[in-house]
């Protein structure tokens, strides 16, 4: 049985949600007071997995704003009590076939279930049921006579043939209407008849529960046994009770054993049998530090325990860092890492029931790491999918996984932007999956990770060679296929040219790109002065391999160098007389250029400033190369082999490190 589609009203921030589709991982994002946690909320208590958690409370929970109008119709029988969630679920084959072996095929009009629960904290059931072929096979199991058969099977309903049934006297059938009538009486004593038969007898024990869980089940990793065996015993569990309780019955022990245990070898072997359980399912997603290990103790209590442990005897989780040989208590480290146990901790003891559930998880990346939250998502997708399904709010980016949009759903609220009332329609909290009516805030989400695959996939590659601006690129690209045309070693295309927008940049960018694993970097970057320092700390502080950085200025001999240098003056002279020649009173040559910087951009900038073209525009390096770009082939027979061998030496320096 899946859950296919969700519809919910009258709950909180939200009148009605829209009825949205639901998958095997369903991701609700939105921002922050947009109503995500309210649709898990009403959602979760239409079957969870904490029984007392499934109730509505006209007073908590309707809509502030119209609760006493809502409560006075429904004294004054003007309305009846509002259905907060609607629920359809798909029947799977092996479900459909248990309700045809006993009623034949076609009993079903459909393979759907729904679900409902409202303010009358009832759970209704939905099924379209074919109650012609339920007769039919009632008949059938009778093994009525042929004639009698035929009669019977004339009813249209269960009601139709129990009356039949019941009008039958004679004699000789008396053995197989007496068969018949025992099995009607199942189903004509039942409310909804049929229907409720069906369901009851069928499909009732395999309705998945919801289990939810967000930040207040966080375990405190440290408890006292009395005072959580007598929360048992009242059933006054508090939240972070779940995860602990989980934890100790993934031991395979009862808090009698915990309180006293025969064999102190044994309970320690108990609780290491369940710690490494929990360290080796939290290791293989847990990125963030590899040398953990989970460690679990019981020991009497002391006069300088916490408050409510200072008598009997105690639980402690410790966390144990192999890399610095020490415990911490588990309360001690990130709210991530402490999220993510205790989740484990209670979602495996859950699984042990062998129930199958929904996992409702709230904002479960929320104290992540963005690589963590990545590891979240990988187990969600490795071990979660196909056994259970997911529905999780985020507004991370990193939570939202760019390759498959078609799981986000959209939660939004437009009435938290306006200031004016909105139609009744309109307002509360909505689900939408059409992206052309989602807010600005409520798409970001969706905008960071679409913003993030596309910079793992248009301008990073396995192989990617740092520049510092698109002026960079489109020069390399250009003077490539040129040396190429020559017969002379182009860049090899492995290379994936990345420019980051400026030197200042360069550290910071290849720092980023140099966090993926499995990627080769280089630079070709401009050297000046105030350069030298965040250069050499490229390699000095293990960024990259110092054969990996290179400059302009290695290829033309010169102590400073951009790109443009790499190009007889006279050429890129006239490049820029050409660009600029709607600009220039006269075009720029040698003489006029007065700058003492070795590097024609800075000389070139000098001159501008100190002559303004009529434009009155600054000198950009960016028009001479996409000149250069889109006219190479009339340029192609002034470039001077000087130029073609610097530009060769670098090409070929570059290809020597992949």
């Amino acid at each position: 049985m899946k859950l296919t589609s969700v519809e919910l009203s009258e709950f909180q921030c939200i009148r009605h949600s829209n009825r949205f589709d639901v998958g095997d991982i369903t991701c609700l994002v939105g921002k922050n007071e947009s109503g995500k946690t309210a649709i898990l909320q009403a959602l979760y208590r239409l079957n969870p997995v904490i029984p007392q958690d499934g109730k509505f409370d006209v007073t908590d929970d309707y809509p502030r704003s119209e609760v006493e109008d809502y409560q006075q119709d429904v004294e004054a029988g003007r309305q009846k009590p509002a259905i907060v969630v609607r629920a359809t679920f798909e029947l799977n084959k092996n479900e459909i076939e248990s309700i045809e072996s006993e009623f034949g095929v076609g009993i079903l009009n459909n393979s759907s279930l729904t679900l409902s629960k409202g303010y009358e904290n009832k759970l209704c059931f939905e099924i379209s049921v074919n109650e012609k072929a339920a007769v039919k096979a009632m008949v059938d199991a009778a093994q009525l006579p042929t004639d009698l058969a035929q009669k019977f099977n004339a009813s249209t309903n269960i009601e139709n043939l129990k009356s039949l049934a019941d009008s039958e006297t004679g004699p000789e059938n008396a053995e197989h209407i007496q068969r018949l009538q025992s099995n009607l009486k199942k189903i004509t004593e039942k409310p909804n008849g049929l229907i409720s038969y069906i369901y009851e007898k069928y499909l009732q024990t395999l309705v998945p529960k919801f289990l939810y869980f967000d930040e207040y089940f966080l375990m405190k990793g440290q408890e006292n046994i009395e005072k959580l065996k007598a929360r048992v015993n009242t059933k006054n569990l508090q939240r972070p009770d779940y995860p602990l309780i989980g934890l100790i019955d993934l031991a395979r022990l009862n808090l009698d054993e915990l309180l006293n245990p025969q064999r102190t070898e044994w309970l320690v072997n108990k609780l290491e049998g369940a710690s490494n359980h929990l360290s080796s399912k939290i290791l293989k997603y847990w990125s963030q530090n590899k040398h953990l290990l989970m460690r679990f103790d019981v020991r009497p209590a002391r006069p300088g325990d916490p408050n409510d442990m200072t008598i009997g005897t105690n639980i402690w989780a410790r966390i144990y860092d192999s890399k610095r040989r020490v415990t911490t208590p588990l309360g001690t480290r990130s709210r991530g890492f402490v999220w993510f146990f205790s989740f484990l901790a209670w979602f495996d003891q859950q699984q042990r029931n062998n129930e199958l559930l929904i996992l409702l998880l709230d904002e479960p990346g929320l104290f992540l790491h963005g690589r963590a939250q990545a590891d979240l998502l990988q187990y969600i997708e490795e071990e979660l999918k196909g056994s259970h399904q997911v529905i999780y709010t985020t507004h991370s980016p990193f939570m939202v996984d760019p390759t498959k949009f078609n799981r986000v759903r959209i939660v939004q609220d437009k009435s938290m932007d306006s200031d004016k009332p909105l139609p009744k329609d309109e307002d509360g909290t909505k689900v939408i999956t059409e992206v052309l009516e989602a807010t600005e805030d409520s798409l970001f989400p969706l905008q960071g990770a679409l913003g993030y695959d596309i910079y793992q996939t248009l301008f990073v590659g396995p192989n990617n060679l740092v520049v510092e601006g698109v002026s960079d690129l489109m020069i390399l690209q250009t003077i490539s296929a040129f040396l190429d045309s020559k017969g002379r070693e182009r860049l090899n295309a492995n290379w994936i040219i990345t420019p980051v927008g400026g030197s200042d940049k360069v550290p910071t960018f290849v720092a980023l790109l140099g966090s993926q694993r499995g990627l080769k970097i280089a630079t070709l970057i401009d050297l000046q002065k105030k350069d030298h320092q965040s250069i050499e700390n490229l390699y000095k502080r293990k960024l990259l391999k110092k054969g990996n950085v290179l400059t302009f200025a290695e290829f033309t001999g010169a102590t400073e160098a951009d790109i443009e240098d790499m190009f007889d003056i006279d050429f890129y002279l006239s490049i820029v007389n050409a660009e600029y020649n709607e600009e220039l009173e006269t075009p720029v040559t040698q003489k006029m250029l007065r700058s003492k910087s070795p590097r024609i951009i800075s000389k070139l900038e000098d001159f501008f400033q100190a002559n303004p073209p009529k434009s009155g525009a600054q000198f950009s390096h960016y028009r001479p190369a996409r000149y250069f770009a889109e006219n190479i082939a009339k340029l192609a027979s002034k470039i001077s082999s000087t130029t073609m061998d610097q530009f060769e030496s670098a090409f070929k320096a570059l290809n020597a490190l992949l």
